[in-house]
């Protein structure tokens, strides 16, 4: 015979999972925060060797298709952030799984870049001028950091990946032993 959870655990299971998703949040706050930081940082070094974000950092193969320097500026900046992240979520967050710090961070690195993926191609869609997705220039004329359209596709992007992100990352990185 099996047992039936009583009404009173369930709830207290929903409670658990909840707050786990805000402090994943918090940090995921903090995370984006730095992201978004580092992305400047490498949007100005950029600029200052006269690199502009839309130029072509490489051509994909011989198409007609490019990997762009704000591709590059953002996966340096998910790099930072992701490893930013990892630290605080297995301090904070998810701090009563231990496993070792290595064998938790692939799996974390590994969901992080799924996210990523996700994030580049909402990223792409929202910077190229000819996609029906595209930031509208005349507000975001990159005249002020207010008004760069990399740094709104940024943050638009991180947003799309985040809960996808959050559910990976806890039934799999910071599953219990």
């Amino acid at each position: 015979m099996t047992r039936q959870p009583s009404a009173a655990s369930h709830l207290a299971w929903q409670r658990h999972n909840f707050r786990q998703f805000l402090k994943f949040g918090i940090v995921g706050g903090s995370g984006t925060i730095v992201n978004l930081l580092m992305v400047v940082v490498c949007n100005k070094v950029g600029s200052g060797f006269g690199v502009h974000e839309q130029d072509a950092f490489v051509n994909l193969l011989g198409t007609a298709y490019n990997i762009r320097y704000h591709h590059v500026f953002f996966t340096i900046a998910f790099l930072v952030a992701n490893t930013w992240n990892y630290q605080l979520n297995r301090m904070w967050t998810f701090r009563g799984n231990r496993r070792g710090w290595w064998r938790e961070f692939f799996p974390f690195l590994l969901t992080g870049i799924g996210a990523l993926m996700v994030s580049l191609v909402v990223m792409t869609l929202l910077m190229n001028p000819n996609s029906p997705l595209a930031l509208p220039a005349d507000v975001f004329d990159d005249s002020t950091g207010f008004r760069t359209k990399l740094y709104w596709a940024s943050l638009i992007a991180i947003a799309v990946a985040t809960p996808v992100n959050f559910i990976v990352n806890k039934l799999w990185t910071f599953r219990a032993k």
